[in-house]
């Protein structure tokens, strides 16, 4: 084990309490593996060990960051996403087959999917915009997290008013997923783009929501005045 790791490890059990981990798993409705550290405590812990983390090449990076998701516990995951951002300038477009990966094997709430996938994913699809159509790829999968996060990677360039035809494909194919995690995702970065495409948006949703889960439905319009939301939800 990396020594890093290690004393990581031993702080998150030092900032852990029983009484926040009982809170902490109230968030969920599947099982959740956690120290029950507070999440500003976790932030400092992931930064105090940065420094020691950021001149290591690339791939040992991304080691010490599999070696936090695969221990299961959200504080490590989170430490983790916390990280990778930083990593940007040195991303490049084979990289999104090892995040692919890592939401495969590791990602199974979805604190864990949000927390990696709208920063780094999203930074990586960012800086090289023909890798979204790969999400497409992610949405039709049989996995829940990869299909949030095909969503959900996009909510960060979403808010700056990018990647709206994607976000409309995406959104066609888990149009009828039955899953609420997918859904609340998809919902989720329609509502995103609506900051800057309102009406694109709002006609979209108008279209579809005579077959549009009410749950995402719901999400897409929260940012809309109150006469398109009464419109909208009109069947």
């Amino acid at each position: 084990m990396s020594q890093i790791i290690k004393k990581i490890r031993e702080e998150l059990k030092g900032a852990a309490s029983e009484k926040n981990r009982e809170s902490g798993k109230r968030f969920f409705k599947e099982p959740v593996k956690m120290y029950g550290a507070k999440s500003v405590d976790v932030g400092k812990i992931g930064k105090k060990y940065w420094p020691e983390v950021k001149g290591l090449p690339k791939e040992e990076i991304f080691s010490l960051c599999e070696e936090l998701f695969r221990s299961d516990y959200c504080e490590e995951a989170f430490i983790a996403a916390q990280w990778l951002p930083d990593l940007e300038a040195d991303l490049d477009p084979g990289d999104l087959a090892v995040f692919e990966n890592w939401i495969g094997k590791y990602i199974n709430n979805w604190a864990k999917c949000d927390t990696f996938c709208n920063h780094t994913v999203g930074g990586l699809i960012g800086k090289y915009p023909g890798q979204a159509e790969k999400l497409k790829n992610w949405a039709r999968s049989d996995s829940r997290w990869l299909k949030r996060a095909a969503a959900v990677s996009l909510i960060v360039p979403a808010k700056k008013g990018e990647f709206l035809k994607e976000s409309f494909e995406i959104a066609d194919i888990l149009m009828l997923d039955p899953d609420d995690m997918v859904q609340k995702g998809y919902g989720w970065l329609l509502k995103e783009e609506s900051r800057l495409h309102q009406k694109e948006v709002f006609d979209y949703v108008a279209k579809n929501k005579k077959t549009m889960p009410r749950t995402a439905l719901r999400y897409a319009i929260e940012l809309m005045p109150k006469n398109l939301k009464i419109e909208a939800m009109k069947r």
